[in-house]
């Protein structure tokens, strides 16, 4: 009643207009995994696609941080974190954790409230279908409005809350959350241009979602058509590009003024951000505005060197932190269904299907720096190291974005493209070496070990930072199921170990499961069959199940050691270096000298 109460008559007058959509009563919960093994029969909406999305979504809820609301679904989760931002003076609380901690990351939370409303831009009926919209409005809500309170200035942004080190010792439940948790923030005399640029994205994306705007006109919806929401987001979309390209303090990455958020979500540069959270505006706008940011995106482009990250050998990801590969797409996007945008420009719609198509191609052929699995995932080298769904999940996206679309050069590259794709989602799905579809709680054989402090049960004792001297076995079941959570994956040799302890193949993260919702929407909406999952046996997994450790960042048991660490190898292998450099230019000298001899 007191924020209420001091709420300003204008906003007051505003609330009905921004009011969310209902939810259904009685609530969706997902349902047992076993049914997972049971065809859909034919009905329509698929059930199973249906329930998949409404998992996926369930798992935002989980991961809810703040005062929860009445209406909360997940009855093992509690109030946390209410006094985040207290020590700036601002009200912080609310938003997400990030993953299987507690600190709230603006950068990679950004971005995954970008991808779902570009998905539901393209897909939203998908969300109907389900009937599943009130929740996905419900899902971007608590985010967005969350970053509404971080951006609690035009020239300012906070992008992370908690510490990265203080909560990483924390190994418990969410009533007894560590502090102190600080509130970082980036402003104009210390800006971050990449995660400025990145909100203003998530903003525009998700404005154009509220503003009925579309990119598939047989495909969106209209459900959350809500002109005042839309409008509040676009003002902040527009306020943070400005300040991502205008700071008095120039351009730099983020963490170059919040070094904290550098040891988790480190950018490796900026001119993806501006390039997508300006061809997102352009979408947001219309006339000369939107087709100023159209020809913004394209300088940005072209400025930054994007295209070279797209030729083979050197074809980057799409993830949190590179944004390039969903920029021609997006571009040739609005170039198709806003021509007027794209007006005037030499970057027509002919020319992003040009380095698109280029990209995937390389990807599709095996004649990039990727490769496939022999189960069949794909791999990016470096990038696939320590979560090997997600890339492989966020180009099948893009793929099937692109294909679905219709904007293809060909009906071979479109059929190509879409079973490609598939391969990938079916992957995700259980149709790899391990029988594990790798969505917690979905099929029998789904990980059941995910890092997750909120899900495990452990109770510090007195209250202490202590973790469990067995990760794996205390408790030895995790206390509840964190449906919908999308885990890292497995080994680049399909191999998966379901440990607790290996965050590298079992965390989950708000933007692990974010392409999966938008793949489950396009499927219903194309009228898919059942997900692969459904032809999986109960029970395959532990049949096949790897004995032993994996080796990776978080484990490394299972690695074959020589007997020297890797420093100690860097240093035997200067010294034979340097020793055989001076037999060489001793045999030179000896050589001389006996040529001198002899003539």
């Amino acid at each position: 009643m007191r924020l209420v109460a001091a709420l300003p008559v204008s906003l007051l007058a505003c609330l009905p207009a921004l009011a969310q959509l209902s939810l259904p009563d009685p609530p969706y919960t997902p349902p047992d995994p076993s049914t997972a093994t049971q065809t859909a029969n034919g009905t329509v909406p698929n059930r199973q696609w249906s329930n998949l999305i409404g998992n996926l979504l369930y798992f935002y809820d989980e991961q809810r941080s703040g005062k929860l609301p009445p209406a909360e679904r997940v009855p093992w989760r509690n109030d946390s974190a209410l006094e985040d931002g207290s020590d700036v003076n601002l009200d912080l609380t609310g938003g997400y954790y990030d993953a299987g901690d507690y600190v709230k990351y603006t950068f990679p939370l950004s971005f995954s409230l970008m991808s779902i409303c570009w998905g539901a831009l393209d897909a939203g009926q998908g969300y109907e279908l389900a009937n599943q919209t009130a929740y996905l409005d419900d899902m971007l809500r608590w985010g967005l409005d969350w970053l509404v309170k971080a951006h609690s200035s035009s020239n300012t942004l906070f992008v992370q809350v908690g510490d990265g080190n203080l909560d990483n010792a924390y190994w418990g439940g969410d009533r007894t959350i560590p502090t102190p948790r600080p509130s970082y923030q980036i402003n104009d005399t210390s800006p971050g241009t990449d995660a400025a640029a990145q909100a203003s994205a998530a903003f525009a994306a998700c404005s154009a979602l509220y503003a009925n705007r579309t990119l598939s006109a047989t495909s969106a919806t209209t459900a959350l058509a809500n002109s005042s929401y839309a409008s509040t987001l676009q003002r902040h979309a527009n306020e943070l590009y400005a300040f991502a390209i205008d700071a008095s303090g120039g351009m730099q990455t983020y963490q170059t003024a919040v070094p904290q958020s550098g040891d988790a979500y480190a950018s490796s540069a900026y001119t993806d951000d501006l390039a997508i959270a300006a061809l997102f505006l352009a979408l947001t706008n219309s006339g000369s505005n939107g087709t100023s940011y159209y020809a913004d995106a394209v300088k940005w482009f072209y400025s930054g060197n994007l295209g070279p990250q797209l030729h083979l050998g050197d074809e980057t990801v799409f993830n949190w932190d590179a944004k390039t590969p969903g920029v021609p797409i997006l571009a040739a996007q609005l170039a198709s269904s806003y021509p007027d945008v794209a007006s005037g420009s030499n970057a027509t719609l002919e020319v992003w299907q040009s380095v698109i198509e280029g990209y995937f191609d390389g990807i599709v052929n095996g004649r990039g720096r990727s490769y496939l699995t022999d189960g069949g995932l794909l791999i990016f080298p470096g990038d696939s190291d320590e979560a090997s769904l997600n890339p492989a999940l966020n180009v099948a996206m893009l793929m099937m974005r692109y294909a679905q679309s219709n904007l293809t050069t060909s009906q071979d590259a479109r059929d190509r493209y879409t079973a490609f794709a598939q391969g990938q989602l079916n992957y995700a799905l259980g149709k790899n070496p391990m029988s594990v579809p790798y969505v917690v709680g979905t099929h029998p054989n789904s990980p059941a070990n995910p890092h997750s402090a909120i899900s495990t049960g452990f109770a510090p004792p007195n209250g202490s930072l202590t973790a469990p001297e067995d990760l794996d076995g205390d408790p030895p079941e995790e206390a509840y199921v964190l449906f919908g959570g999308v885990v890292g994956g497995p080994a680049a040799d399909d191999r998966f170990w379901d440990l607790r302890s290996d965050w590298v193949q079992n965390e989950v993260a708000l933007d692990y499961t974010a392409p999966l919702l938008t793949l489950a929407a396009q499927a219903l909406v194309r009228g898919d069959g059942d997900p692969y999952y459904t032809q999986v046996r109960a029970g395959a997994y532990e049949e096949v199940r790897p004995g032993g450790w994996p080796c990776d960042a978080a484990i490394q048991t299972g690695c074959k050691h020589s007997g020297l660490s890797t420093g100690g190898k860097i240093a035997v292998g200067v010294v034979v270096s340097v020793v055989g450099v001076i037999i060489v230019a001793l045999g030179a000298y000896w050589v001389w000298r006996v040529r001198g001899r002899r003539y």
